[in-house]
């Protein structure tokens, strides 16, 4: 079967693709590092709980506070990026998620128990004794299973030769398993989630001048990241290896854009360990942030080599609807500003009253 012809024909878009693309880039960026934080920091805390060392009872509780406004603000940044893929890779995503759609679905229900437990075990925490393992579990083991369904649809819609199998299997059952790219996406993804998740704890010690305990936890965080780094650079090579030939070859000289993007993260990759060693918090922090957005551009440029074949992004149909996409920018800037005052409300520990 010639998988083209499974392809959806792309709907017109109100305005010009750029735009599309330049807040899906932002908003992307938004989600991947709270995302990050929330996956990283459920790993640590089950890390500790696992080992049940009670010296690091401060570090978990602490966690447990910060983790369900930490789920919130991930789905919520999530929404976006995702909305704005579909308007550009519709005819792919939409596809993807159909023929896995008993999974897709599940994250739902996936997303839900996560939230459910980190919240029992925030304000149940003290009273939970030993079952805070479970809960922290729950959380983290939730979240892991929605990022593997989240990297098998991201790679379904790459690779419409893997959609034949829907002639044999029509159930929305089919994951895209068999792709070299899955697992060691999946798994660097992980890795940088500890390396931020290590991070966002060193940052928030680092503002607790009045903890005795605070320099330690801030060279526990760094060190999370400073070696899940390391591993997140080795899985990043299995990554580039596992990539077809035509799209490693862009990142590997073939085209100056990819390679100076990879290039250049990877090198920041680099600096940041450096500087995560010697305990740089605030430099570490600007640097991984800088990479995490080159990386998200980067994964851009990757995909749209996949799909070369078969779409170009910049080719869309435009009708020109202008409307639409003002009352948006309005509504996304009142948005920004409700937030940055709720987190300013959050962060003074006080109660607004009307």
């Amino acid at each position: 079967m010639d998988p083209t012809r499974l392809i959806p024909s792309a709907l017109p878009i109100p305005i010009e693709w750029g735009w599309f693309y330049l807040f899906q880039v932002l908003t992307f960026i938004l989600h991947i590092l709270v995302m990050n934080v929330m996956l990283g920091a459920s790993i640590i805390a089950l890390v500790h709980n696992v080992r049940g060392k009670r010296d690091s009872e401060p570090l978990t509780k602490t966690i447990s506070v910060k983790l369900p406004f930490t789920i919130a603000f991930a789905v919520n940044f999530g929404v976006a990026p995702l909305l704005f893929m579909q308007v550009l890779y519709g005819q792919f995503l939409y596809t993807s998620s159909v023929l896995m759609a008993v999974y897709w679905l599940g994250v739902v229900g996936l997303v839900i128990a996560a939230y459910g437990s980190a919240y029992v075990y925030d304000f149940r925490y003290t009273a939970l004794g030993s079952l805070k393992t479970l809960f922290i579990a729950v959380t983290a083991l939730c979240l892991l299973a929605t990022g593997f369904i989240f990297t098998n649809n991201m790679t379904l819609m790459l690779n419409p030769e893997a959609w034949t199998a829907y002639v044999d299997n029509a159930g929305g059952t089919i994951l895209n398993l068999s792709d070299p790219t899955v697992l060691p996406r999946y798994l660097h993804v992980v890795a940088s989630s500890t390396a931020l998740g290590g991070l966002a704890l060193a940052l928030l010690y680092q503002r607790r001048k009045d903890d005795p305990q605070a320099g330690r936890w801030v060279r526990h965080g760094m060190n999370w990241y400073a070696f899940s780094t390391v591993v997140q650079m080795a899985l990043g090579l299995w990554f580039l290896t596992a990539l077809p030939e035509r799209v490693s070859h862009l990142l590997l000289g073939g085209s100056l854009p990819h390679t100076l993007v990879f290039a250049a993260g990877a090198i920041l990759g680099i600096f940041s360990i450096s500087n995560a060693l010697r305990y740089n918090v605030r430099t570490t922090a600007i640097i991984s942030v800088t990479t995490v957005s080159l990386m998200v551009y980067l994964r851009d440029m990757v995909r749209d080599a996949y799909l070369s074949p078969y779409f170009n992004v910049s080719e869309r149909v435009v009708t020109g609807e202008y409307s639409p996409f003002v009352l948006f920018v309005l509504t996304l800037l009142a948005g920004v500003a409700i937030i940055v005052w709720m987190l300013r409300t959050a962060s003074t520990d006080t109660e607004v009253r009307s």
